[in-house]
């Protein structure tokens, strides 16, 4: 039976290389090392071909600006020729085109002041009447205001007024208590309206008719007073203030109203209401 040596393992280590390294991490540091190739051969040709476009760019852009410049030194030589030519046309020589075109410079300045002038003369003159246009709507607007006014009063007037029966049991018009109340009438134009003061035993013509008062109490507001139309007489006897008197005249039979809004001593005073195609009074 053979005894084993001790000093010798059963299982031996892997073999190394001829240069004492390890197979396994040969191979991976050739295949990193291939890798690396790779990309860096991918990023040259790249590089390269990035280059190469902006080389080309460059060309045409180098290309570009020599036409362009050529295209600017021959529109300046013919420009100048232009205005030699046209210098030659007229007759001028070029100090004296520039000369002339400084004194049209002028000229054209002090025109443009001028016309700046003007306008602004014009402005002035359309603010002053824009001034005198809101003056004359601040004035229309006030006008309106009291139109406005004058309508509510007459308004209020029309509301305090009341119609009433006559003494001929005929429904009477509107009756007038005062003096606003008498315009209103008169602006209302429905009926003619004269107004009258009657002194005693004194006979007073009004419209087409006359009126004369008889006897007049102050104290009671009483009166008594005749009306002659149609060449006769019609007494209203004790009667008061604001009472609608009425009588028939003229050829069609109209209605005529008396309201006497006053009595004093001796004296009252009113208005007579005849109908709107009533005969009127004949002027001197």
């Amino acid at each position: 039976m053979l005894l084993e040596d001790p000093g010798t393992s059963p299982n031996p280590a892997p073999s190394e290389g001829p240069h004492g390294m390890n197979p396994v991490v040969r191979n991976v540091l050739l295949g990193v090392a291939a890798v690396y190739v790779i990309v860096s051969l991918y990023l040259l040709l790249d590089l390269r071909g990035r280059l190469e476009k902006a080389e080309a760019r460059i060309t045409v852009d180098e290309t570009s600006q020599r036409e362009t410049s050529d295209a600017l030194k021959s529109t300046r030589a013919n420009l100048k020729d232009s205005i030699q030519a046209l210098g030659t046309k007229v007759g001028m020589t070029s100090d004296e085109l520039a000369r002339k075109t400084e004194q049209l410079g002028r000229a054209q300045a002090a025109a443009s002041a001028k016309l700046t002038q003007e306008q602004q003369a014009q402005g002035q003159q359309i603010s002053k009447v824009s001034g005198d246009v809101s003056s004359v709507k601040t004035e229309v607007a006030g006008a309106k205001t009291d139109i406005a006014a004058t309508q509510t009063d007459l308004a209020e007037t029309k509301k305090k007024l009341d119609s009433t029966i006559g003494d001929l049991n005929v429904q009477s018009g509107l009756i007038a208590h005062t003096r606003d109340d008498l315009e209103f009438l008169k602006h209302k134009g429905d009926r003619n309206i004269y107004e009258f003061t009657l002194s005693k035993n004194h006979r007073e013509p009004v419209s087409t008719v006359s009126l004369e008062l008889k006897k007049a109490d102050r104290k009671k507001g009483k009166f008594t007073m005749n009306v002659i139309a149609d060449d006769r007489t019609i007494e209203k006897k004790d009667r008061s203030m604001f009472e609608p008197m009425q009588f028939y005249s003229g050829r069609d039979r109209l209605l005529y109203e008396v309201v006497v809004m006053s009595v004093d001593k001796d004296k009252i005073s009113g208005y007579l209401s005849a109908p709107k195609g009533a005969p009127t009074p004949i002027s001197k």
